[in-house]
């Protein structure tokens, strides 16, 4: 993923299609002396949709189309013949996709399946034509209702990747090195901090032909769950990762301590994350030997399970692929 190409935050214009007016028309043929009320009701405005697509991966096609505006619907005629209706505008996603009122914060949806449609913004009612009106008392209405006008609403679309596990650590804590080692995906990698500043996906290949996603989620900082850095933006992509692979490096000045900074921010932005299975990587092992890492073992939580790992000499990596084959599988195994 080039950093350019990924955008998983836009906030857009959605302008509905205004409805049809309902016609005012009577009956007229030679045969009939008094025709009654034939007018035929307006179109409804085009709507604003939304449709998954599993074939997108960003939101990069919205980025730069600020405005969406739907279709008016056409006016109502005689022989009770109603307007054809707007023509919908629909915006194709990506899957996990949710869509925000920017005003109120409140969620409209999530497209989590490809070819799901949801009505973002609705289009205009249109409106009745006379011969609705046509009563005992009043056989000849000169009258009809107006469409219903169009509804303007920005909506901001964020973007939350779905993938089998999330690495989660501190920036330049190896996660990159890792995505590199274990799938394809070629992310930037270098010895200094926020090297990667978007989502990185892989695919793992594991036994029998059989795989599954891992994403390398840019580095969290402390306080990262108020916003500080880019916090909310790194951290709703793990939201929908089925297992968390907190890497930790080996020379980390307490491996404990800061398992417990990334858990405790994972938690104070989402507390549905501490549902989340969750696994400990430690980085970097061929910077320490066996003995050391026997005196490491204090530092190491006991509530999850670890493994030393190091993506240069790829010790540990086939263990490390079984304890998370194994973990996003459990459901599925005790169901």
């Amino acid at each position: 993923m080039e950093k350019s190409n990924f955008v998983d935050h836009v906030k857009i214009c959605c302008r509905s299609g205004k409805g049809g007016a309902g016609s005012v028309h009577f009956r007229r043929e030679k045969s009939v002396e008094k025709g009654g009320p034939d007018g035929g009701n307006g179109g409804r405005g085009g709507h604003i949709i939304l449709r998954g697509n599993k074939q997108l991966w960003t939101l990069i096609h919205l980025k730069y189309r600020k405005h969406v505006i739907g279709k008016f619907g056409h006016n109502g005629s005689k022989q009770n013949s109603s307007g054809a209706n707007g023509e919908d505008i629909i915006l194709d996603v990506p899957l996990g996709t949710v869509a925000k009122d920017a005003e109120t914060g409140i969620v409209h949806c999530e497209i989590n399946e490809d070819g799901q449609e949801v009505i973002l913004v609705e289009g205009g009612r249109g409106g009745l034509g006379n011969s609705n009106f046509k009563s005992a008392t009043n056989q000849t209405p000169r009258y009809a209702q107006p469409g219903e006008p169009g509804r303007e609403e920005w909506k901001v679309l964020e973007l939350k990747i779905l993938a089998d596990v999330g690495l989660v650590g501190f920036p330049n804590a190896g996660k990159s090195t890792l995505l590199s080692s274990v799938t394809a995906a070629k992310p930037k990698i270098a010895d200094y901090p926020f090297t990667t500043l978007v989502p990185n996906l892989g695919i793992v290949s594991y036994y029998d032909h059989q795989s599954f996603v891992m994403a390398d989620i840019p580095g969290i900082i402390e306080d990262a769950h108020k916003g500080k850095g880019l916090g909310h933006r790194f951290l709703r992509h793990i939201e929908r990762n089925a297992t968390l692979l907190f890497v930790v490096p080996a020379d980390s000045k307490n491996i404990k301590q800061e398992y417990e900074v990334l858990l405790n921010e994972c938690a104070a932005y989402n507390t549905e994350l501490l549902h989340k299975d969750r696994l400990l990587a430690i980085s970097k092992a061929d910077l320490v030997d066996d003995e050391l890492q026997a005196l490491l073992q204090p530092e190491i939580p006991t509530d999850i399970p670890h493994i030393f790992i190091s993506a240069v000499t790829g010790k540990g990596l086939p263990e490390l692929k079984d304890m998370i084959w194994t973990s996003i599988n459990k459901n599925i195994d005790e169901v």
